[in-house]
């Protein structure tokens, strides 16, 4: 005897689940998107290179070399 039947409130669950799954992949789409044309508005990438808030002496031009 197998239980084909689906009660109602599986019915009202699954379009409540189908809702919210849209609502994230929308979500989601969003910050992908903000995120694409964020990175290309950026440009040349290695004028932020320097902007991490860290002293990097490999980065810093050597005054005596300039001599």
């Amino acid at each position: 005897m197998a239980l084909q039947v689906e009660h109602e409130l599986h019915t009202r669950r699954k379009g409540r689940n189908i809702g919210v799954g849209l609502l994230l992949i929308g979500f989601i789409a969003i910050v992908f998107g903000l995120t694409v044309v964020k990175v290309l508005q950026l440009g040349d990438a290695n004028k932020f290179e320097t902007f991490d808030h860290v002293a990097r002496p490999q980065i810093v031009p050597d005054e005596g070399a300039s001599e």
